[in-house]
């Protein structure tokens, strides 16, 4: 008898134990000291944008962000956390959303109802490298913890046709000199389309693995910003699998040809020839 309660106490102090150690765990993860990606969106509330597609943006980001897999990526990342805000832009640029840590599935639940609730505060011209200013100036700056990695998404349906000094291509420079990636979604919609991405390419994009996703109007505003999404928060985790597993040699029949391959790729990288 002695034995059984001995042993059943050694059981429920057993227990205790492990529920504690996975509430401690939950904490830790409730409260990051590190995420994996500070994303900054900058939208375009400049005249052409009327408040029926300023809608359909923040609908199509909203969208996004309750996606499963937008929602699988941010949390594969090695922080399994991001922060996120949302700028307003036109003649001049404001904060609309605050920096908001999504580390869960409601996290991102949340973020897309605010922004659907969010108003447009829109004004006449496409004033970029005043937004991108502000960017750099104020809002970076007062990221809430530090972020293995800093992105800027901008959208517009137009070039900047503000000429301010500093440029857009100054501006953006300046950013990249200090670690930040920018990745365009460009509106290809109204007089500018033909040569709007074109533009984004030359003057907006700039960082480690920038890229542009052009929505081919404003209807197709939710697939371009889910599938930028993807692709920019999902690069922690992919370049964080890549170095954990390295790389593998296989070899062909005993002779000294060879290939590599990075494990989580779909296909063959490189041939590699012996002596």
């Amino acid at each position: 008898m002695m034995r059984r309660t001995g042993t059943r106490r050694f059981s429920e102090a057993g227990v205790a134990l492990v529920a504690a150690s996975l509430l401690a765990m939950a904490s830790a993860r409730a409260a990051p000291e590190t995420v994996d990606t500070a994303l900054v969106l900058a939208v375009d509330v400049s005249q052409s944008v009327n408040d029926a597609r300023f809608a359909l943006q923040m609908d199509g980001i909203a969208k996004a962000f309750e996606d499963d897999e937008v929602q699988r990526s941010i949390l594969s990342g090695p922080h399994r956390a991001i922060f996120v805000t949302l700028v307003e832009w036109s003649d001049k640029a404001a904060v609309a959303v605050p920096w908001t840590l999504i580390a869960s599935t409601d996290d991102a639940k949340a973020f897309a109802a605010t922004l659907r609730k969010t108003p447009r505060h829109g004004a006449e011209f496409t004033c970029m490298s005043r937004a991108l200013q502000l960017i750099e100036d104020k809002i970076l700056p007062f990221l809430p913890m530090p972020a293995n990695r800093m992105v800027v998404d901008v959208s517009s349906d137009g070039h900047d046709n503000c000429n301010l000094a500093p440029t857009v291509d100054q501006v953006r420079d300046q950013l990249v000199a200090g670690g930040v990636t920018i990745n365009g979604l460009p509106i290809l919609d109204g007089d500018e389309a033909a040569t709007l991405d074109p533009w984004y390419k030359a003057h907006v994009i700039g960082g480690a693995s920038a890229f542009t996703v052009p929505a081919h109007g404003y209807d197709d505003f939710e697939r371009a910003m889910r599938r930028k999404f993807v692709t920019e928060i999902s690069e922690v985790a992919v370049a964080t699998r890549r170095f954990r597993i390295g790389l593998v040699i296989l070899r062909e029949g005993g002779g000294s040809t060879g290939f590599c391959r990075a494990m989580d790729a779909n296909s063959w990288m490189v041939r590699l020839r012996g002596p």
